[in-house]
């Protein structure tokens, strides 16, 4: 088993921090603004947020790393046996949404967490993934996510893409509506497998991704015109971002029960957003094919 190296971590997530947002700040043209934060129960965090830019109309990219003498209920409900250890976690998460609504939104998050007791060995694991949620579906973008996403697993085993491409369709699922959040990507959580060194690599592999993956779709896409009516249908679908993330989100709840800064966590919501009563797009429109044709789980590489 290799040693477990929790700075090493640490400093790998506040480069990755440090590159995604020199990247986003060079599309965009604008810079984020950087707000450090402690938390009173142990740890802190470096939240950076851009509003208001011409490419991002809100988008934030945080580094956090929190940790106490006692886990919050979200996280001992499912694991009975991390009760009366102390924790550490830390990680990188970002939300970005853009102004035009033929650039998806993106979600992306890498993350490490260890639990320790006196005399047993400490229990850890790494997780993350990203998620695309376009609101005018392009097959070829959805495409090249994916193919980014499994060439990202391929070091790992054959195996690993289909098994995190599901596990994203399967988590990204909004229940109460029966509809899939997006087109998917990866997902994964408490990998630890076969050891430290090896999940280390794969958490990496996942985060240094991210922006292969969505840089092209952004450039490709963000000088599209667009009207009221493409305005009005994001805010709309705006609104199913907002309902995950409060309902069904397990880091959102993590987050709120375990003390952590309420501003940063709701970061990840969009700056404007709409609910219609029972509103439906009119058939075979763009709004529509949506529906038909991008947010059903399908396998984007056989196509």
């Amino acid at each position: 088993m290799s040693q477990i190296d929790k700075e090493a971590v640490k400093q790998y997530l506040l480069a990755l921090q440090d590159r995604i947002c020199e990247a986003l700040t060079e599309l965009d043209g604008q810079a984020f603004k950087e707000d450090l934060w402690q938390r009173p129960g142990g740890g802190g965090g470096r939240t950076r947020v851009l509003e208001e830019g011409e490419l991002i109309e809100k988008g934030g990219v945080n580094f956090s790393h929190v940790f106490g003498d006692q886990l919050p209920p979200s996280a001992t409900a499912a694991r009975p046996e991390l009760a009366g250890r102390s924790f550490e976690a830390m990680g990188v998460s970002l939300v970005i949404h853009p102004r035009n609504p033929y650039v998806p939104t993106s979600h992306a998050n890498v993350r490490f967490f260890i639990a320790e007791k006196p005399g047993e060995a400490p229990v850890w694991w790494f997780g993350g993934g990203y998620d695309l949620t376009p609101y005018y579906g392009f097959e070829e973008d959805v495409v090249h996510w994916h193919q980014v996403a499994q060439q990202a697993c391929a070091p790992f085993g054959d195996e690993i893409y289909p098994h995190f491409k599901k596990w994203c369709d399967d988590y990204f699922y909004l229940k109460h509506r029966q509809e899939a959040r997006g087109v998917g990507g990866l997902f994964f959580d408490d990998y630890h497998q076969p050891d430290f060194a090896t999940a280390f690599a794969l958490m990496q592999s996942v985060g240094d991704s991210y922006l292969d993956a969505y840089r092209p779709i952004v450039e490709q896409r963000r000088h599209l015109a667009y009207g009221e009516r493409e305005r009005e249908f994001q805010a709309y679908r705006r609104g199913r971002y907002v309902e995950f993330n409060l309902v069904w989100d397990r880091g959102t709840l993590f987050g709120l029960q375990s003390g952590g800064r309420t501003e940063s966590i709701l970061m990840s919501l969009p700056p404007q957003v709409r609910w219609g009563y029972d509103w439906q797009p009119e058939p075979d429109s763009p709004e529509a094919r949506l529906y038909t044709d991008f947010l059903p789980p399908q396998d984007w590489l056989a196509r």
